[in-house]
């Protein structure tokens, strides 16, 4: 994600989040819908070579003001700065513990 210069990066760890439907999310932003789908993209190609891992499920490549990576345990969220403040997943999972990371 930094490799792309993403914004606003965050692991919230749901490990001891009861009733969470997976382990990680790792949410972040992009100024526009084309940094969000190379956010993406690098993001797939990354984790398939490094760890031979393809998501389970992807949604909202048409558009790309909200994609979602689902690899089980790790669900990636790349969001257009709009949408993230609308959506808010950061409030929604407040009991996350949550780690920030800087920009490079």
């Amino acid at each position: 994600m930094q490799d792309i210069k993403a914004k606003n990066i965050l692991k919230l760890d749901l490990r001891e989040v009861h009733d969470a439907t997976t382990d990680f999310l790792i949410i972040c932003e992009g100024d526009s819908n084309t940094q969000v789908r190379a956010i993406t993209d690098n993001i797939r190609k990354r984790v398939k070579t490094e760890l031979s891992m393809i998501p389970n499920h992807v949604e909202g490549s048409t558009n790309a003001h909200w994609i979602l990576l689902d690899y089980f345990e790790t669900i990636v969220h790349v969001f257009h700065k709009e949408a993230r403040a609308f959506y808010s997943l950061e409030t929604l999972w407040s009991d996350a513990v949550v780690t920030e990371y800087d920009v490079l």
